[in-house]
């Protein structure tokens, strides 16, 4: 029975042989040497062991296996044996207390392995926002680089045509361009297999208001 109310098994092996100068003491002055030798692991067993708790058992095995070692040495040496080595080989706690020993070295392993996943979905997360991140920024710079490009065309477009033509002007030009995208766009929503019913103002009409919702809207942003 321990410091801490827990009772333990501890098995004890010792190594002993007779002293040749002494043979005559080891086969006369004893009866049975194992039961003399047991008593004297048993009396220092119970005098150490039942002072500690139970961890400091596990962690102190050895100094316990000197002690009987030291003890066994000074009792036997008279009766003509010679201690080789003693070792506490095994220390066996009650079931119930291995029971429980096993119950809290699973928590501690389940509370490690929630903050080791915690941790790592803290990771993931981080890395997806990241990506997240760059993603939405190149998608910037691409919407940025194609609207130049657009706004270059154009400005190509314009000038080509105000040489070749005669008479026309930036916004006969404009106007033109204008239509042609509209008529583009028409084309590629109903060639587009996604799209299911789609209404908008057709007509010259209508095609004249968008091209002058277009330049209002350029206009004001100019302005803003």
């Amino acid at each position: 029975n321990l410091q801490d109310n827990v009772f333990v098994n501890v098995v004890a092996s010792v190594q002993y042989r007779a002293l040749a100068d002494k043979a005559s003491d080891a086969f006369y002055r004893l009866s049975n040497t194992r039961e003399q030798i047991q008593s004297y692991v048993f009396d220092v067993i119970r005098a150490s062991v039942p002072k500690m708790n139970l961890d400091d058992v596990f962690e102190q095995k050895n100094e316990i296996a000197r002690a009987v070692e030291d003890e066994l040495e000074k009792a036997m040496s008279a009766y003509g044996y010679e201690i080789v080595q003693t070792l506490i080989v095994d220390i066996e706690p009650d079931e119930h207390v291995k029971r429980a020993m096993n119950e809290i070295n699973a928590a501690a392993r389940m509370r490690l392995a929630a903050t080791e996943k915690a941790e790592a979905e803290k990771i993931l997360q981080i890395k997806r926002a990241e990506g997240e991140a760059e993603s939405k920024y190149l998608a910037g710079v691409g919407i940025a680089r194609q609207r130049q490009a657009i706004v270059d065309g154009l400005r190509d477009s314009v000038l080509a045509f105000s040489e070749n033509v005669p008479g026309t002007s930036s916004k006969d030009v404009m106007d033109m361009v204008l239509v042609t995208q509209y008529f583009d766009t028409m084309k590629d929503i109903g060639a587009s297999s996604k799209s299911s019913a789609v209404f908008i103002p057709h007509g010259p009409g209508a095609v004249k208001d968008i091209a002058s919702q277009i330049r209002d809207g350029q206009l004001q942003g100019r302005m803003v």
